[in-house]
């Protein structure tokens, strides 16, 4: 590639560059490689909690599976239990080992969802995702408007007043730090 480009693979500031890539590409995809269950790692409690949890602000970064390009931004997770909850530190977790692979956002977002649902068995899941993607920014239409995703399981799907407590969560701003 860098040779295609014009440039000389061997000179000072490119001899590691392959390298560098090589291992940025396999970092950047390790979620191919991770393992749902030493994820979770035993991090499902019973508890007797049948209210809404929303984790929101989770940053991300992914690579866009049709030009190998970034796109990061947040994700908010929230999920009704059914008599079961996820450690905290387990969601973004989640998030990352999704975003760590080639994806499409839409696609990312309803994995989030399944694996949630299929792993807590709770009354609902919905899962947010907004995200600015570079292979718009830097190319082709070279705009950066933010893309919004959803994906809505259970009652979030079925009652519409779960889904309006879940966006008016997304509404409120983040605690101070």
């Amino acid at each position: 590639m860098l040779s295609e480009i014009g440039e000389d693979p061997g000179r000072q500031g490119l001899a590691q560059t392959p390298e560098r890539v090589h291992r940025m590409y396999r970092e950047l995809t390790a979620g191919y490689h991770v393992d749902p269950d030493r994820l979770i790692n035993g991090a499902i409690f019973e508890v007797p909690y049948s209210e809404m949890v929303v984790v929101k602000g989770i940053e991300f970064y992914s690579l866009c599976e049709h030009h190998l390009l970034p796109f990061f931004g947040t994700a908010a997770v929230a999920y009704i239990p059914r008599g079961r909850v996820v450690g905290l530190s387990k969601i973004p977790r989640i998030v990352e080992m999704y975003a760590r692979r080639l994806q499409v956002q839409e696609r990312m977002t309803q994995q989030i969802a399944d694996f949630l649902q299929e792993r807590l068995a709770p009354h609902g899941v919905g899962v947010v995702l907004e995200a600015t993607h570079l292979c718009l920014v830097m190319r082709g239409v070279r705009k950066g408007p933010t893309m919004t995703t959803a994906a809505v399981l259970g009652l979030f799907r079925t009652r519409d007043r779960t889904r309006a407590e879940f966006l008016a969560h997304l509404e409120r701003g983040e605690p101070a730090r």
